[in-house]
């Protein structure tokens, strides 16, 4: 079952090795609160042996997945979206708008979760100086995360994840990250990139029904 293989895998992950010493980790899986939440959610929406295509983020972020455990979720859509009520500070990530959105356009977030999984080329997360870290925006980061990267992709593959394809949510640097590792290890037949949700909102918030038709046609032509 999905969600048993979930939280055995999120409950024991480890950090990746030899960290560069300026860069702080994002593990919302180690507080106890988060974890609760985080059962919560998969129980109610992976309770099943059902097969699902990746979505693959980049890592976590302080306002979403690295708040609630669960990517691309903030604790409003935590509540409002999923049905699920916690105590979280009440703070939007803008990706997390964007992707709720869809699901809402797709047909609802239990249809689109019963055929999706969101993970992250990294599924912990990364600060420096008080701020968001991409494990690409820094050299050291990217050679350190790329085998625990690797590693995490081989563990949650064999759950179910449909090999046909998967789609990249950003298409620069974490979409080169994931061919590099793909073109290696061929987790996946193809990957298909879409434009990251940050991107969409912060820059090309005008053209959000074009973008969301993009992500949706996309996945009708993929899957």
């Amino acid at each position: 079952m999905w969600q048993q293989q979930i939280i055995h895998f999120y409950k024991h992950l480890a950090a990746p090795a030899q960290l560069p010493t300026h860069v702080g980790v994002l593990n919302p899986f180690a507080l106890p609160e988060t974890f609760a939440v985080f059962e919560q959610f998969y129980q109610k929406f992976y309770s099943d042996a059902n097969p699902r295509f990746a979505l693959l983020g980049i890592n976590p972020g302080r306002f979403g997945g690295g708040v609630t455990g669960i990517p691309f979720t903030d604790p409003i859509r935590l509540a409002a979206d999923c049905g699920i009520q916690n105590s979280f500070a009440k703070k939007q990530e803008l990706s997390s708008v964007f992707m709720y959105a869809m699901m809402q356009a797709f047909g609802g977030v239990a249809p689109f979760y019963e055929q999706f999984y969101i993970s992250s080329y990294s599924p912990l997360g990364f600060v420096s100086q008080g701020k968001n870290l991409n494990y690409y925006d820094d050299a050291a980061l990217a050679k350190a995360v790329e085998p625990f990267a690797a590693q995490c992709l081989r563990q949650q593959i064999p759950w179910g994840i449909r090999p046909k394809v998967a789609f990249c949510l950003g298409e620069g640097k974490n979409y080169q990250a994931l061919q590099k590792l793909n073109e290696k290890y061929a987790f996946f037949e193809s990957l298909v990139a879409l434009p990251h949700p940050r991107f969409i909102m912060q820059y090309k918030l005008k053209l959000l029904p074009q973008y969301l038709d993009k992500y949706l046609n996309a996945f009708a032509q993929h899957t």
